[in-house]
C-alpha cells in the first residue's frame, strides 16, 4: 500500500527580497527627476511598510514603483494591505501598508471546505497558519493545487513541503 503524499498551503514571503525591493525603490526615488527632492521615503518596519511623500500624487508614484520592484523580485503585490492616505507634518502625506503573512483561520476554513467539496479524495487539515493537504494519489493533489491557483484570494498562496 503506497504511503500518503502531502503538501502545505501557506502564505509567506522572503523578507530579504522585500528589503531589496524597498532599497531599489528608494534608489530610484532619489535619482528620478520627477521624484527627486519630494522628500519621498519608503521605510520597512517589523510588520508594516511606511510610505511618505510631499503630495498624494508623488505618494501614488512611489507606491507604484514599490509594487513594480516587488513584482520584479517574484513577490506578490498581495503581501501589502494598503491603508488610507493620511496627512502628516508640514503638509506631507503618508500611507501605511500592513504586511500579510500566514493564512487566517477564516480563509483556512474556506480553503479546506473548497478542497473537500471539489476534490473528495484528499484530506485538508488546518495547522496553525497553514493548511496541509494529504492524499494517496499525486494526481489528486495536483488537482487540488490547480483548484487553489484558479481562485483569487486576498493573500498570495504558496505550495510547499510536497512529500510523496
Amino acid at each position: 500500500m503506497p504511503a500518503d503524499s502531502s503538501f502545505d498551503v501557506v502564505s509567506q514571503f522572503d523578507r530579504q527580497e522585500l528589503v531589496n525591493a524597498i532599497d531599489q525603490t528608494m534608489r530610484e526615488v532619489n535619482t528620478r527627476y520627477d521624484l527627486k527632492g519630494t522628500g519621498s521615503e519608503v521605510r520597512l518596519e517589523k510588520a508594516t511598510v511606511e510610505l511618505a511623500s510631499a503630495s498624494e500624487f508623488t505618494l501614488t508614484a512611489v507606491r507604484y514603483l514599490l509594487i513594480q520592484r516587488v513584482a520584479r523580485r517574484n513577490l506578490s503585490p498581495k503581501i501589502f494591505d494598503f491603508g488610507k492616505v493620511e496627512p502628516a507634518a508640514r503638509g506631507t502625506v503618508r500611507q501605511t501598508a500592513k504586511l500579510r503573512q500566514g493564512i487566517e483561520q477564516d480563509l483556512a476554513r474556506e480553503i479546506s471546505k473548497l478542497i473537500r467539496d471539489r476534490v473528495p479524495k484528499v484530506r485538508p487539515q488546518i495547522q496553525g497558519d497553514a493548511v496541509r493537504v494529504t492524499g494517496k494519489n499525486k494526481d489528486d493533489l495536483q488537482t487540488a493545487i490547480k483548484l487553489l491557483r484558479d481562485q483569487d484570494y486576498a493573500v498570495p498562496l504558496q505550495f510547499v513541503n510536497y512529500r510523496s
